[in-house]
């Protein structure tokens, strides 16, 4: 897909067989190789790491937290900054979220369950014991109360691409109701309805904002495909997106893991091949070649540095945490594999240490090992499918861990 407003995605390499893909996704602040991981910068930052830190170790694009940011510092601020990318020194590429899956699931008040159930389940059953109810959805859009001080706040198709536009995020996402797994079937159906009748309404208002902004960089907007694990209801929504004017799209909504790579390939069969498709919420290794064989092209995944700051590290072989007694005297790298700062300058009792003592630079150190240890991961990926290797790489990586 070419476009004369600064994005554009070029088709690679295909590969034999499947539906993973080489690309390029051209962007004002600079261009994605994919299949690329995403690191998620929640609140303008990636946890405890520097911006120059996440470029070094080879990260192409960060994804910011648009409800965050907007509840603080408040988007009006980082908009006079010169938007998420000045605001925190990145100056590569960025996206933002709609804000849907914070304002509707707040995973203070939602349960985490990733169960079908085929009975009636009224809408206050997906409350976790314990917790209120903090976000209510209609058909305009969705009532939520801040997590940090209890305000209450008012989120719309409208308003989501407001916040997003000042932001100001190359690619940006369209506001999307996100719903759990505990949800009816008739509920589903509903739901995707909404999503699309959503979807126009941002499309509308994006193009109103976007004329308004002359001079400044165009900001690509991206469809979310929803649908539960309902193949009917995610290729109705995919072809209920793909004939609107989206530069990408996005896959999300609840899913269990042993359907994620079926559920992609029903959608990536939907939408048109010349624009990216961008899986939400993903990266862990397995995860992502299922994820990749089937048609997705980026990922974004907190998983590398929230495990990072609990102590828990990847390896070739398996996920390993660093706290544990055994590696007190240990003084070989986290991966004699890896050529991150992190394994090529420190040891595991050195981090043991840092973690025992609760020093701030154990989560630096883990950090920037786990994104590392990711972004390279996709760069092998990428490599291997214009090689056609890309079979025998996941047999490797898959067949060592354990």
């Amino acid at each position: 897909m070419e476009s004369a407003r600064g994005f554009a995605f070029e088709l690679g390499h295909r590969m034999e067989g499947a539906l993973g893909r080489t690309g390029v996704i051209r962007t004002p602040h600079g261009e994605i190789a994919t299949p690329a991981f995403t690191p998620v910068g929640t609140k303008a930052t990636v946890k405890a790491v520097l911006p120059e830190t996440m470029r070094d170790l080879g990260a192409q694009v960060i994804l910011a937290n648009a409800y965050h940011l907007y509840l603080q510092p408040g988007a009006d601020i980082v908009e006079a900054a010169g938007g998420v990318a000045a605001f925190m020194g990145w100056g590569g590429p960025t996206i933002t979220d709609s804000g849907g899956f914070q304002v509707l699931s707040l995973g203070v008040g939602f349960k985490k369950i990733l169960a079908m159930e085929t009975s009636t389940v009224r809408s206050d059953d997906v409350i976790a014991p314990g917790k209120d109810r903090l976000a209510h959805v209609d058909d305009d859009g969705v009532t939520f109360k801040s997590h940090l001080d209890g305000s209450m706040h008012r989120f719309s198709p409208e308003i989501s691409m407001q916040v997003q536009h000042q932001l100001g995020a190359d690619i940006i996402f369209a506001f999307d109701e996100c719903t759990t797994l505990l949800n009816t079937r008739e509920y589903q159906e509903l739901s995707v309805e909404r999503t699309r009748l959503w979807a126009e309404r941002c499309i509308a208002e994006h193009e109103r904002l976007t004329s308004q902004r002359v001079g400044r960089p165009y900001q690509a907007l991206f469809g979310v495909v929803q649908g539960a694990q309902y193949e009917d209801l995610r290729r109705r929504a995919a072809r209920g997106l793909a004939g609107l004017p989206f530069d990408g799209f996005g896959i999300g909504g609840a899913l269990e893991k042993d359907q994620l790579g079926t559920i992609v390939r029903w959608v990536a069969e939907e939408l048109p091949e010349d624009r990216p498709r961008h899986l939400l919420g993903i990266g862990e290794p397995t995860d992502v070649f299922v994820a990749v064989e089937n048609g997705a092209d980026t990922f974004d995944c907190v998983a590398p540095s929230r495990n990072a700051r609990n102590g828990t590290v990847y390896h070739p072989e398996r996920k390993f945490h660093l706290t544990n007694g055994r590696y007190r005297r240990d003084f070989g790298p986290i991966d004699d594999t890896c050529d991150c700062y992190t394994c090529t300058h420190h040891t595991r009792a050195y981090l043991h240490h840092l973690f025992k003592a609760k020093e701030m630079l154990a989560s630096t150190l883990a950090t920037i090992h786990n994104e590392r240890y990711i972004v390279r991961l996709l760069d092998r990926i990428r490599h291997s499918i214009v090689d056609d290797t890309f079979t025998d790489l996941r047999d490797e990586v898959l067949g060592r861990a354990r």
